[in-house]
């Protein structure tokens, strides 16, 4: 993010989300310091000794940015469109009307593989370029769930807020390398982890439902 970027962002959490400037600490230090953590996944002691604030202090600080981000979806939550049939972009001339007839899902199994499989490739790329740019989400979180969910859906606010408002995007095709992966050290050894996910009568019910309603919906809307 650039410095007018910046600017315009912290004007636009003033304006549209309600962040104040307290007298305490700036609008603009509160947007620094909440960035810095997202982008770097920066603990509460190094953002500390970097802004010179005490570790309460920091924390009220990014709950406010961040409920004052949440409140501008409006602008920022970006609603999918349809493609016009006159359509000129280069790269959806190769793919329209592409579909195979015969390689249509026969049964309910096939229509919720078909979804599945589409869903877990839009997930991968957009939650592989989000992790590109913020390493809070590469690394592993102790933040509450509520929390946690918050910052993701930050996490992509900021992501189209950058696409709006910057023209050239110096990280859009850049890779990560592996000095930039984090390494965590101070991980407990204690800490529980899932190994095994055993099947459930229950959830396995919902799923069969789910993918007979996707595939009811889905032959009504051809015919």
């Amino acid at each position: 993010m650039d410095i007018n970027a910046f600017a315009m962002l912290c004007e636009l959490l003033k304006t549209r989300g309600g962040l104040l400037d307290d007298g305490n600490v700036t609008i603009e230090e509160q947007v620094a310091t909440f960035v810095n953590i997202l982008a770097h996944h920066t603990k509460n002691k190094s953002v500390q000794v970097r802004f010179y604030r005490s570790g309460e202090t920091i924390s009220w600080y990014v709950h406010r940015v961040l409920r004052a981000l949440l409140r501008l979806e409006n602008l920022l939550f970006v609603k999918p469109t349809s493609v016009p049939d006159d359509c000129t972009d280069s790269r959806w001339r190769w793919f329209k009307e592409w579909e195979d007839f015969d390689s249509d899902p026969r049964n309910h199994e096939e229509c919720f593989n078909m979804k599945h499989s589409q869903a877990s490739n839009i997930i991968e790329r957009c939650f592989g370029l989000l992790k590109k740019r913020r390493a809070i989400l590469r690394s592993p979180s102790f933040y509450t769930i509520r929390f946690q969910g918050r910052m993701i859906i930050a996490c992509v606010w900021l992501h189209n807020f950058i696409r709006m408002y910057m023209d050239v995007d110096l990280e859009e095709y850049t890779p990560i390398t592996l000095d930039e992966l984090p390494i965590r050290k101070d991980i407990p050894d204690e800490l529980e982890s899932i190994d095994v996910v055993e099947a459930s009568d229950k959830w396995s019910q919902w799923r069969d439902d789910l993918a007979g309603e996707i595939f009811d919906t889905w032959m009504s809307r051809r015919t």
